[in-house]
């Protein structure tokens, strides 16, 4: 067996450190580090990227886009590394794993030209994007007169902005959104992708991506963010943002069915269906991404990517100002207000839309991807043989 610094010096060269290795990108950098954690192999046990980096003895850049989306950075690995900053092999798992990640969001985006509208200022765009959709919104209620329409009966939803103008304006967006995500996870699939999915695979991805075993840190106790010490926030997090997502996706689904089925028009009542559902999913989603913007000030610096924080900041800063502003919305019907809290609500979800298929959203359908093929993968032989490494 080759040691761990002959395969340090064969990857990237005697002594090379994390940010040398930046400079030959990404890809390069993560193809050395697992080549290191292959002869390794302490953290096998702590997710399923080094069980699936196990059964491969070279790593391309379809098996890197792989790994990297199967990892969920829960920093397990790099607080037991013995070879992590400041040692000269300086192995980032993590941070390696995330300027990849960024990457793939780029390469597998459709149309690719998009790819890059988030990379560099994601804050800038997001924020920009919501508050000039709001602010037409705003000046449109101004033009027709319909700034102060609210009142409190039950037309008033629909006074300021008529139905069938909102589904004109939201639904090629929406079904643009739907259409991108496929068309780069189908892109990212045919790239990495291992064969057609049986149901006990499928069945146990799903299991995964809808519990987020991965980010248990292996152990159950959780993750690791600012020191040691294991928490499973990022976890509790993730959980109240994305079943606080889809509960207010039921809310939205529920009414449309309310409003073509059932006669019943917007605003609805705190008793009925869609703000059962809504009005719990927005506070999920409130404070899920409120946890999540705060882990991400107080994480330890070696688990950041720097030039993906926009990114991350905000997509999460987005879903904020969704849940804040439908919140808003729903406690301001009969007041003075409900037209700004309505235009606000519907700038910040259209830019949400506009932007999921090329910010950190992307990540979940990749993510998904990637446990789905590790589920088909870990089920079949592996081609090494024993005397291989």
């Amino acid at each position: 067996m080759r040691t761990l610094k002959a395969l340090a010096r064969e990857a990237a060269g005697l002594g090379a450190s994390e940010a040398a290795a930046a400079s030959t990108g990404a890809t390069q950098e993560v193809v050395r580090v697992l080549q290191i954690c292959n002869a390794c192999r302490y953290c096998e046990g702590y997710c399923a990227v080094f069980p699936a980096m196990t059964r491969r003895l070279e790593f391309h850049t379809a098996d890197v886009h792989y790994l990297a989306n199967l990892c969920h950075n829960c920093g397990a690995c790099l607080h037991a590394c013995q070879y992590a900053p400041p040692h000269d092999f300086a192995l980032n798992v993590p941070r390696a794993m995330a300027r990849v990640r960024a990457e793939t969001y780029a390469e597998y985006a459709w149309p690719r030209a998009l790819g890059g509208l988030y990379r560099r200022n994601g804050v800038v765009v997001a924020g920009a994007l919501a508050f000039a959709l709001a602010l037409f919104l705003a000046l449109a209620a101004v033009s027709t007169g319909n700034l102060s329409a609210a009142r409190a009966d039950a037309s008033a939803f629909y006074a300021v902005f008529p139905h069938g103008l909102l589904v004109a304006m939201f639904l090629p967006v929406f079904a643009f959104a739907v259409l991108a995500l496929g068309m780069g996870v189908r892109r990212f699939w045919r790239a990495a992708g291992d064969g057609p999915a049986t149901l006990p695979a499928a069945t146990e991805a799903a299991h995964h991506a809808l519990t987020l075993k991965y980010l248990d840190g292996g152990h159950g106790d959780g993750c690791n963010e600012e020191s040691d010490r294991f928490t499973l926030q990022r976890r509790r997090f993730h959980h109240l943002t994305f079943y606080g997502f889809l509960l207010c996706f039921a809310s939205t689904g529920t009414a449309t069915l309310y409003h073509y089925l059932l006669g019943q028009h917007a605003p609805y009542g705190f008793t009925s269906l869609p703000k059962l559902l809504g009005m719990p999913g927005g506070v999920a989603l409130l404070a899920g991404s409120a946890g999540l913007l705060a882990l991400q000030w107080r994480r330890h610096p070696l688990h950041r990517a720097p030039e993906q924080r926009s990114m991350d900041v905000g997509f999460i800063g987005l879903l904020l100002l969704t849940a804040a502003s439908g919140l808003a919305l729903a406690l301001s019907h009969g007041t003075a207000v409900m037209t700004l809290a309505l235009c606000l609500h519907l700038g910040a979800v259209m830019a949400l839309f506009v932007t999921m298929p090329y910010g950190k959203f992307a990540h979940a359908v990749y993510r998904g991807a990637a446990l789905l093929k590790w589920s088909i993968e870990r089920r079949k032989p592996s081609n090494l043989k024993l005397g291989d490494d």
